[in-house]
């Protein structure tokens, strides 16, 4: 009885009440800002994307209880999932995520699954700040050379890659300042100890002293929702 009263819905044959809707709601909005507090444990943040994780569930919420028994909800949930287009940029993984989850939750408080809802967002919340702690690819790292045109660039730098990286690849080779450089981009991933001050020293009697950068993969950022 118990356990069909946490995962079980609070509506009675599909119908909206009065209280039901106050209680998915105000369930909606806590949940929202559960995840949200979540995302902000781990990662960057602005206040504008802090308050849209926050009304996602909420939103979703009411749009399913209002096309509730019709064949609407199919299009509703394709049209609301379609949103995240807009709002995705290359590698935002963690931000395309954190709306899935909102929407989900959403979906079952809409449903009338408060229950469902509250250990479903729980659950992937702990499991994410776990993953976020392990590090895992906090050594790779974005490498780019700038070399004068004339210089022949195959293989020039592949002895001080192999010194000081575990992995590298060339990413790109792009001309610049009307041809007469060349940028070299290499996705690269440190020893373990390795000095990032070093690698860059032996490249630059190289290149002949021209520009070189070492920084972190991160995604292009656009504007937040």
């Amino acid at each position: 009885m118990t356990a069909d009263y946490i995962f079980g819905s609070i509506m009675t044959n599909g119908m909206v009440t009065g209280v039901t809707f106050l209680v998915s709601t105000f369930a909606s909005l806590a949940i929202g800002i559960f995840i949200a507090f979540m995302y902000t444990l781990r990662n960057s943040y602005s206040k504008s994307f802090f308050v849209t994780l926050s009304l996602i569930p909420a939103i979703v919420q009411i749009i399913i209880m209002l096309v509730n028994g019709n064949l609407g909800v199919g299009v509703a949930v394709a049209g609301a999932f379609s949103l995240v287009k807009f709002r995705s940029a290359p590698g935002a993984g963690k931000e395309i995520t954190s709306i899935f989850l909102a929407m989900a939750s959403g979906l079952a408080t809409g449903m009338g699954y408060i229950g469902i809802a509250v250990i479903f967002v729980v659950i992937l919340s702990l499991v994410s700040v776990i993953l976020n702690s392990l590090h895992i690819g906090e050594n790779e790292k974005l490498l780019k050379i700038t070399i004068p045109e004339g210089l022949d660039f195959e293989g020039i730098f592949d002895d001080i890659l192999a010194k000081y990286t575990t992995k590298s690849e060339l990413q790109e080779v792009r001309t610049y300042g009307m041809g007469s450089l060349y940028r070299l981009s290499y996705k690269i991933i440190m020893q373990s100890g390795a000095s990032t001050k070093s690698m860059i020293d032996e490249m630059r009697v190289r290149n002949g002293n021209l520009e070189i950068s070492c920084s972190r993969t991160v995604a292009i950022k656009t504007e937040e929702l």
